[in-house]
């Protein structure tokens, strides 16, 4: 995984609550096993019809918005099912950071082993942006090191984040990367074992 540290992305304002894993990736799309390949079926119920025409409707269509890395949503994001390919969908589509008010706990966790860092924000700091980014193409700068999120407008939302997700989000590591770094322990462990 790529180390997180200071990311500058376009904004994909996506202002609705409740959205669930289903429908960040439906299930007919679960029965591949490795990480890559998803981010094509992202929102797919949402972004395409019945034939598989582009729906012109969903925002995330909107040209405007053609390579965000940063989407904003409302409440409960990630809920339903503990689905992993939810994180990986949202990656692979091209998406750093999320931003929302609240999370499902698995999925929030499942992002930060993935790569992913989502962002708790209030109500009102998520309209704020979420309007900012309806209106016209609207950046942010997330800055991991000092946990704020600014743009150049004089907007600023600082948040919180567990040491071990932040240290796990900068240095780009996965759980096995993490293991990793007790290679020299492991081995020494394995010399004394035998």
């Amino acid at each position: 995984m790529e180390p997180l540290r200071i990311h500058q992305g376009l904004v994909y304002p996506l202002n609705r609550a409740n959205i669930d894993t289903d429908q960040i990736i439906p299930k007919q799309f679960l029965k591949r096993i490795e990480r890559s390949g998803f981010g094509q079926f992202l929102f797919y119920h949402w972004r395409f019809d019945d034939n598989g025409n582009p729906r012109e409707d969903f925002s995330l269509n909107d040209p405007k918005y053609q390579g965000a890395s940063i989407l904003v949503a409302g409440e409960n994001f990630g809920c339903g099912s503990s689905r992993e390919h939810a994180p990986w969908s949202v990656q692979d589509y091209g998406f750093r950071v999320i931003i929302a008010p609240s999370y499902a706990d698995i999925f929030k966790n499942n992002c930060v082993k993935n790569g992913i860092l989502a962002i708790q924000a209030s109500e009102e700091q998520v309209q704020t942006i979420i309007k900012r980014a309806e209106s016209d193409k609207y950046d942010l700068i997330v800055n991991l090191e000092d946990q704020v999120v600014y743009d150049n407008e004089g907007f600023e939302v600082k948040f919180d984040i567990a040491p071990y997700s932040k240290e796990m989000l900068l240095n780009g590591w996965d759980e096995i990367g993490v293991t990793l770094t007790y290679e020299e322990k492991i081995k020494q462990y394995e010399l004394v074992k035998n």
